[in-house]
């Protein structure tokens, strides 16, 4: 007999689906502490949550049994993916249950805020009838420009809604190409920055990561239009929420509309809140009856499968495959993400096609695993919840075309990957091998030839081949406090040379900006965390 703990609510029509698996019992106790979670998190093999309960640090070391791990909803950010990979804990989660709720929200909170409707419903309330003075700032979104930021699964929903209200829609995503956004009925905005000026309405739907914390930041805030509205229902933290504040007072933003925030639940009279230009609600994205009732029925057949099955769907940590093959193909599937991972951070993002070329040993076996799992390293900023299920779909969605290729024998190694991505500005081309022992390596880069363990902490620049360069960057490094624990050069025919320098511990971002300045045969420079 399985347990499974519901720690979150739940919608009753996925309690019923576990009642459909004889073999698990399922106990619903929710509001714990994490102490209290502690205390019984140990005699269950399943868990469900929702952005309440968190299965992070002690918890995870508590759940001694778990095999599975189900977020109803698309963001696991209050699970702690890696600690629970190292635990043996699949993490799966239900992506795009509720991408239509947390759509609707955002262009309910873009009327809201244009019609003074909170603030006309109040006022009401209090027994006044503030017509005149309302009206004066109600404003029409016919021909307002709004700038959509993110247009995946439930950005794109609000490009469509706000296109149908007769919006001038214009969007910001690295993925989405120009023929995809023509049918989208939007324009491309090719640099995030070009996108602040132009609109009248800004709505983010981008998952939280490094790259997006505080995106909404003084500065950003300075480059928007006076009168700017702002609506954030993704994630907080992705606004900051003094700086914000300080606009809405200085009247340079005209009114937000916020779902989301750094904390939740917020302290009392928060100000942001407080705030008459601001229109909030507590965290109701995903939170009308029909999402909670896909996502319970979604992830309760997910965790029922898996516990009596052994299907594996909508994982974020693993691939669905059976244990010969996964034997086969897991060093393939490792590798292809750590390529994707290494373009995300070094490439041009605005792809239009992706050749994956497997070659040798590998030829016998599925390689969608490794397909998909490339699909992830490389969207993992820009598609919240990605996986192996939902990669090849979320790159579809942005026009990019994925094409598999399978060859009996490779050009230099037993097993080989390459991959080809076409972008606007060409083709760049990654080349890994799979080695005895499942060890595998980077070993070119466009038309360099490099040899490289894709791990750790790395540098990457691309210079002229000329005398001294090495060195110099040797001192800068050293001169920063930082050890290098490796370093691979590769040169090509057209005076160019590259290098992969794998160092101990964090690298601080100033490091590109001084090692570009002081040596100025250094034309690319990027950190890559692996």
């Amino acid at each position: 007999m399985y347990k499974v703990l519901v720690a979150d609510s739940c919608a009753k029509e996925g309690l019923d689906v576990f009642k459909k698996y004889p073999e698990i019992q399922v106990d619903v106790k929710t509001g714990l502490s994490p102490d209290e979670l502690c205390e019984i998190i140990g005699d269950y093999d399943g868990l469900v949550v929702r952005s309440a309960t968190e299965f992070k640090g002690k918890v995870v070391d508590a759940a001694n049994k778990m095999k599975v791990v189900g977020r109803a909803g698309a963001g696991v950010d209050n699970i702690d993916v890696p600690l629970s990979t190292k635990k043996g804990v699949i993490v799966m989660n239900t992506p795009g249950g509720n991408s239509e709720a947390a759509a609707e929200l955002a262009v309910t909170m873009i009327m809201a805020l244009s019609r003074n409707i909170v603030k006309a419903s109040m006022t009401m309330k209090q027994n006044k009838w503030d017509k005149n003075a309302l009206a004066k700032t109600s404003v029409e979104v016919l021909d307002k420009t709004l700038a959509v930021v993110g247009a995946g699964n439930i950005g794109g929903i609000v490009a469509n809604r706000a296109v149908g209200l007769k919006m001038n829609v214009v969007v910001y995503d690295p993925f989405l190409t120009e023929e995809k956004a023509l049918a989208m009925g939007v324009k491309k905005i090719e640099n995030l920055d070009d996108i602040w000026p132009l609109a009248d309405y800004i709505t983010l739907h981008l998952p939280k990561n490094e790259k997006t914390l505080n995106l909404i930041n003084k500065a950003t805030i300075a480059k928007m239009k006076k009168g700017v509205y702002i609506i954030n229902c993704a994630r907080g933290g992705i606004v900051n929420e003094d700086d914000l504040l300080e606009a809405l007072n200085s009247g340079h933003v005209a009114g937000a509309g916020l779902d989301v925030f750094n904390k939740e639940p917020v302290d009392a009279d928060y100000p942001l809140v407080m705030h008459p230009n601001v229109i909030c609600t507590p965290h109701l994205g995903a939170s009308t009856v029909e999402a909670q009732v896909n996502v319970a029925i979604a992830i309760a057949y997910q965790i029922g499968d898996y516990l009596t099955k052994g299907v594996v769907n909508n994982a974020v940590n693993v691939a669905s495959v059976d244990s010969a093959t996964s034997l086969k193909v897991a060093p393939f599937v490792e590798l292809a993400q750590k390529i994707g991972d290494l373009y995300r951070q070094t490439g041009n993002l605005n792809i239009k096609e992706i050749e994956m070329k497997f070659a040798g040993e590998i030829y016998q076996y599925p390689v969608n695993m490794a397909m998909n799992s490339f699909l992830m390293g490389l969207l993992k900023d820009s598609v919240e919840g990605i996986n192996f299920v939902n990669s090849a779909m979320s790159a579809t969605e942005k026009g990019i075309k994925i094409i598999e290729k399978k060859i009996p024998e490779g050009d230099d190694y037993a097993s080989e990957l390459t991959v080809s991505i076409l972008h606007n500005e060409g083709t760049t081309v990654i080349k890994g091998a799979v080695f005895q022992g499942g060890i595998h390596r980077v070993v070119g880069f466009n038309d360099f030839v490099v040899d490289f363990i894709p791990a750790g902490n790395l540098l990457f620049t691309v210079n002229e081949d000329v005398p001294g360069v090495i060195g110099k960057l040797g001192t800068i490094v050293g001169e920063a406090g930082l050890n290098i624990a490796n370093m691979e050069l590769g040169r090509n025919k057209n005076k160019q040379a590259v290098s992969f320098i794998q160092i101990d511990g964090a690298i601080p971002a100033n490091l590109l900006s001084d090692i570009t300045t002081k040596i100025k045969a250094i034309k690319v420079a990027k950190i890559v965390t692996m």
